[in-house]
C-alpha cells in the first residue's frame, strides 16, 4: 500500500453493484468528464478498508498464536509441577486413603491446595497487568486499559486453565492403592 500524498484524489462511487463490474464504465465516464484523471487503482471500500487494517489483523493474530502458546506453556507448566507434587506425596495420600479418607476428601484436598496458589497467582497477574496496561495503552482499541470485563474473562480462563491441570494429577492421586503406596515407605 503507498504512502497518501496530499495531491491524491479518491473518487467514490456507490453502487449496488460489485465495484468490479462497473470499473469500466467508471473509467470511461471519468475519462470523458477529465482525460488527465488517474483511474490506476481502483477498488471497493470494503477492499480499502481491508488493506488499511491489514497490519493491524496480522499483528492480531500473531498475539493469539503467541498467547495460546503462553496458555498451553502454562497449563503444561501446572500439570507437571502438580504432578510431581502427588508423586511426592504418593506415601501420605495412602496413609489418607488407609485411614479412611474418600477418594473425593483426596481429590478436594488436592485440588483446595492449588486453587490457594492459582487464586493468589491471578491476583498477582492481575496487579501486575493493570500495572503494565500504562505501556501499552496505544495499541488498545475498543477497550480501556483497565477494562473490568476484559480482565474478568482472563481472569477466568486462566483460574479454567489451572483447575483442569491439576484435575488429571488429582484424579490420578485417588486411585492410589494404599497397600502400594505404603510398601514404598
Amino acid at each position: 500500500m503507498s504512502d497518501l500524498s496530499q495531491n491524491s484524489f479518491y473518487w467514490i462511487v456507490r453502487s449496488k453493484t460489485d465495484s468490479h463490474a462497473i470499473e469500466a464504465v467508471f473509467r470511461k465516464e471519468l475519462q470523458a468528464v477529465d482525460r488527465d484523471a488517474a483511474t490506476s487503482n481502483v477498488r471497493s471500500l470494503g477492499e480499502y478498508l481491508s488493506d488499511s487494517v491489514a497490519p493491524r489483523k496480522f499483528n492480531l493474530r500473531v498475539l493469539t498464536l503467541f498467547s495460546l502458546a503462553a496458555l498451553l506453556l502454562s497449563a503444561t507448566g501446572i500439570y507437571g509441577v502438580v504432578s510431581y507434587t502427588v508423586t511426592q506425596r504418593t506415601s501420605e495420600i495412602g496413609i489418607r486413603l488407609a485411614l479412611g479418607a474418600g477418594q473425593a476428601n483426596i481429590f478436594r484436598l488436592i485440588l483446595g491446595q492449588i486453587v490457594e496458589v492459582v487464586i493468589v497467582g491471578v491476583m498477582l497477574g492481575t496487579l501486575g497487568a493493570v500495572a503494565i496496561t500504562r505501556v501499552i495503552s496505544s495499541l488498545l482499541y475498543g477497550v480501556t486499559p483497565t477494562d473490568p470485563l476484559t480482565f474478568g474473562l482472563v481472569s477466568f480462563v486462566m483460574i479454567v486453565v489451572a483447575l483442569l491441570a491439576c484435575s488429571i494429577p488429582a484424579r490420578r492421586a485417588t486411585r492410589v492403592d494404599p497397600l502400594v503406596a505404603l510398601r514404598y515407605e
